[in-house]
């Protein structure tokens, strides 16, 4: 099991390279098939990114128990 500050470390870690991909990703026209690359990768980094989040502001309750 991961600590807190590992997950909040791999977190940032994740942001950094959506900012860098976000970044890249702007510049190019909307027909370019590196586009469409970067948008599935930046897909994919939100995902880990929400994930993470969730396991660190895990729901608590009698449901989720």
């Amino acid at each position: 099991m991961r600590t807190a500050n590992q997950i909040q470390s791999k977190i940032n870690e994740l942001t950094l390279q959506r900012r860098s991909l976000t970044s890249r990703l702007a510049p190019l026209p909307q027909d370019s098939p590196q586009r469409e690359s970067l948008s599935t990768q930046l897909s994919r980094l939100e995902d880990m990114i929400l994930m993470l989040e969730w396991v660190l502001d895990a729901p608590a309750g009698k449901y989720h128990a």
